[in-house]
C-alpha cells in the first residue's frame, strides 16, 4: 500500500500516516501483519520494519518496557506488499522478556530481530556527556538543501529526496550531496516529530527504532566524500542494534550524534548516541552496511 505524491500531504497527515503504519493488525496471538509504504527508494524503508517489529513484540509483553533490540536485515522489502509478523516467545523470566520476531513477505523472511524487555526498576546511573553543538532553533530544515539540489540529480533519486518524511531534520554541518568533501567519519543532527504525539511510552520507542536508521551508516561515507546519489555507489544496512536507556519524547528536539570507526571489506559501521536537548542520552544505536563504490561514476 503506497503513500500519495510527495507534497500532497500536509505535516499532520504525514505523521499520522506513520501512526497508522506502526498499528499492526493482529491475526493470530503471535501473528501481525503491516503495511508496506514508499518513501521514495526502490525498497521497503528499514526503520519501517524494525519499527513494526518491535511494535509486533511489544504486543506480547505486559508491564515491560524495551530496552534493547538486534536485528538483520535479510532482504530487500517490496513496498507494494504488507508485511507478516511472526512472534516467538522466548522467555518471561522474573525481570526481563524476551522476543524473537520474523517478518515474513511473500513467503520469505526479510528481517530477523531480536527483543528484551524488563520490569522498571532502580540501579547505577551515569552516562556520556552531551556534545557541545548548536541548537536546532539556529539550523536549517533538512528539506531546504534538498529542494537546491532535486532539479541537478536524475529522475529516479529525486522522488526519493521530495517524499515528505514525518520527522523533521536539522544538521549541525548540513552535507554536499552533489560535491561532498572528505571531513571526520561523524555527524550531529537534531531531529523531531512533525506534530505532538501521545503519551504511550512504548509508541516513542517504537517511532525511534524507526528514525534511528536514517543516516547511521551514511555516516560510514563521510571521509571518502562519496554521495548517494552517484550512480556507482550501492548501500544498504545489514544490521541494527539499540539499546533504549531512558524515556523520550520524539515531538520534542533529539541531537542525533554518529560516528563511524571503521570501514573495510565493502562494509561500514556506524555507531550512534541520542540525547534530548538538555543532555539526558536516551538511547544508543549500532549499524553495519554494506558500501560498494563501483568502477566509473554510473
Amino acid at each position: 500500500m503506497k503513500t500519495s505524491e510527495p507534497g500532497s500531504q500536509s505535516d499532520g497527515e504525514v505523521l499520522a500516516d506513520l501512526l497508522s503504519l506502526m498499528r499492526l493488525e493482529r491475526l493470530e496471538d503471535n501473528l501481525f501483519r503491516g503495511q508496506s509504504r514508499d518513501i521514495g527508494s526502490p525498497r521497503v524503508f528499514g526503520g519501517q520494519v524494525l519499527g513494526q517489529a518491535l511494535a509486533a513484540a511489544g504486543q506480547t509483553v505486559t508491564g515491560r518496557a524495551a530496552h534493547s533490540l538486534h536485528a538483520y536485515f535479510l532482504r530487500a522489502g517490496d513496498v507494494e506488499s504488507p508485511i507478516v509478523y511472526e512472534v516467538d516467545r522466548s522467555r518471561d523470566g522474573r525481570s526481563f522478556t524476551s522476543r524473537r520476531v520474523v517478518a515474513i513477505q511473500h513467503g520469505r523472511p526479510i528481517l530477523n530481530l531480536a527483543a528484551s524487555f524488563q520490569l522498571e526498576e532502580d540501579g547505577l546511573d551515569h552516562q556520556a556527556e552531551m556534545p557541545r553543538v548548536p541548537g536546532p532553533e539556529s539550523l536549517a530544515d533538512s528539506r531546504h538543501y534538498k529542494r537546491e539540489v532535486v532539479s541537478k540529480v536524475p529522475e529516479k533519486m529525486r522522488r526519493y529526496l521530495t517524499t515528505r518524511r514525518p520527522f523533521e531534520f536539522r544538521h549541525v554541518e548540513p552535507p554536499d550531496l552533489l560535491a561532498p568533501r572528505k571531513r571526520p567519519a561523524e555527524q550531529f543532527i537534531w531531529f523531531r516529530a512533525l506534530g505532538e504525539l501521545s503519551q504511550d511510552p512504548e509508541l516513542h520507542k517504537v517511532l525511534l527504532a524507526y528514525v534511528s536508521d536514517y543516516n547511521l551508516i551514511g555516516t560510514a561515507t563521510l571521509p571518502h566524500g562519496i554521495s548517494f546519489l552517484q550512480g556507482n555507489v550501492q548501500m544498504a544496512s545489514l544490521d541494527h542494534a539499540m539499546w533504549f536507556h531512558r524515556q523520550a519524547r520524539l515531538d520534542q528536539w533529539l541531537l542525533y550524534a554518529l560516528d563511524s570507526p571503521s570501514a573495510s571489506g565493502a562494509r561500514g559501521l556506524a555507531r550512534g548516541r541520542i540525547f534530548t536537548a538538555d543532555g539526558l542520552l536516551v538511547a544508543s544505536t549500532a549499524q553495519e552496511g554494506l558500501i560498494r563504490l563501483w568502477p566509473g561514476d554510473g
